[in-house]
């Protein structure tokens, strides 16, 4: 059986000839650059989310530095964020002179703990970044609630978590600012990077549109300094055809996930929690096991997928521990998180007899 971790290949067969045809008609009109996909793509995501502005970047990445920069964060700053997420988060943080400022996580959601944020907070700290992972929204009328009464800008890291929801309100609507990443084993994933920074702000719009294109509203007249950081229209293309399945795709991903907790509840594994506030849409399926080194070499040698996600907290990576004094110990829930975690293979298209063979594979190791 070739299962796969994320299955981009099935994924492009099922629509092949719809994503074709709008490749197609980009390779055909010249306009790789700025074409009308690209807006025509902003537009989709600003109906889809009901917000007022979608600005297209190069990456996911981009986007949280676009975020950042248009905040004015620098050196001598502090940006709060969780130890426990991929490092562009804090990797862009300190890209720009700033230091990452860690609160540990919820040991269920394994998002921010919003009950340990108030104490991070200084006379230094300029904006707050929340991460929704593995699709599950951050608690995130708590965050703001910490934030607006220290008037800090919140920006919402939902890389992983286009198409869910905090209470009945959609992810990357809730922040000042949203950083979205459409990489292609996203729930929503382009054929390459590609990522967007979501706001109903006009006046931070505007900023993070001229950051991405060199700092300039008028051709050769740059105001700021910026970067070039552009949503290619071949992407763009992809997105819009992609995006119209992305409800259905979230729809599928959640019931995959039920299945793969309820086939694994009399076993010795920590299945994830959904949030009573949160419609969580699985962009991992994330459990916790005590022997995870064995338990993924037994699946390997089943020919089964799976990943870390992720295995070295932020705090402990070499580039920040050497560079801001981080210990082990510091950020306990996040290092025993990092040292159980397992994801189990999940996309959309995961087939029911795919899932009764991991499960059975699962139920062998442990018993």
């Amino acid at each position: 059986m070739n299962i796969q971790m994320v299955d981009v290949r099935r994924q492009y067969q099922k629509y092949k000839e719809e994503i074709d045809r709008a490749v197609l008609r980009v390779m055909e009109s010249g306009q790789f650059i700025n074409g009308p996909d690209v807006w025509g793509f902003a537009e989709d995501i600003q109906r889809y989310l009901g917000i007022k502005h979608a600005i297209p970047c190069a990456s996911g990445t981009d986007a949280l530095q676009l975020a950042l920069m248009a905040l004015e964060v620098g050196p001598g700053d502090e940006v709060i964020t969780t130890p426990f997420t991929f490092v562009a988060t804090a990797e862009t943080i300190a890209l720009l002179g700033a230091r990452p400022v860690y609160v540990d996580i919820d040991p269920q959601t394994y998002n921010l703990d919003a009950a340990r944020l108030e104490e991070a907070i200084s006379s230094r700290t300029k904006a707050i970044i929340p991460v929704h992972l593995y699709g599950q929204a951050a608690d995130m009328d708590a965050i703001l609630e910490v934030a607006r009464r220290h008037n800090l800008p919140v920006i919402e890291d939902a890389a992983q978590a286009l198409g869910g929801h905090y209470k009945d309100k959609p992810l990357c609507t809730l922040g000042d600012l949203a950083c979205i990443s459409f990489f292609p084993s996203k729930n929503l994933g382009a054929f390459g990077d590609a990522g967007m920074v979501t706001t109903n702000n006009d006046a931070l719009a505007e900023k993070v549109r001229m950051i991405a294109n060199h700092g300039s509203r008028v051709r050769y007249r740059h105001e700021i300094l910026g970067v070039n950081s552009r949503l290619d229209t071949i992407q763009a293309a992809v997105l819009r055809v992609k995006l119209k399945h992305l409800d259905e795709w979230n729809n599928q991903r959640r019931r995959c996930a039920h299945y793969y907790s309820a086939g694994l509840k009399d076993l010795e594994v920590v299945t994830p929690v959904e949030a009573d506030y949160a419609r969580h849409i699985y962009h991992q399926y994330t459990v916790q096991v005590e022997n995870r080194d064995a338990l993924q070499k037994h699946l390997q040698e089943a020919g089964i997928p799976s990943a870390i996600h992720y295995p070295i907290p932020l705090h402990l990576q070499p580039a920040f521990r050497d560079s801001y004094g981080y210990r082990e110990g510091d950020f306990p829930i996040a290092e025993r998180s990092a040292a159980r975690v397992i994801s189990l293979p999940m996309h959309p298209d995961l087939t029911r007899q795919e899932q009764d063979y991991i499960l059975e594979a699962i139920h062998k190791f442990y018993h």
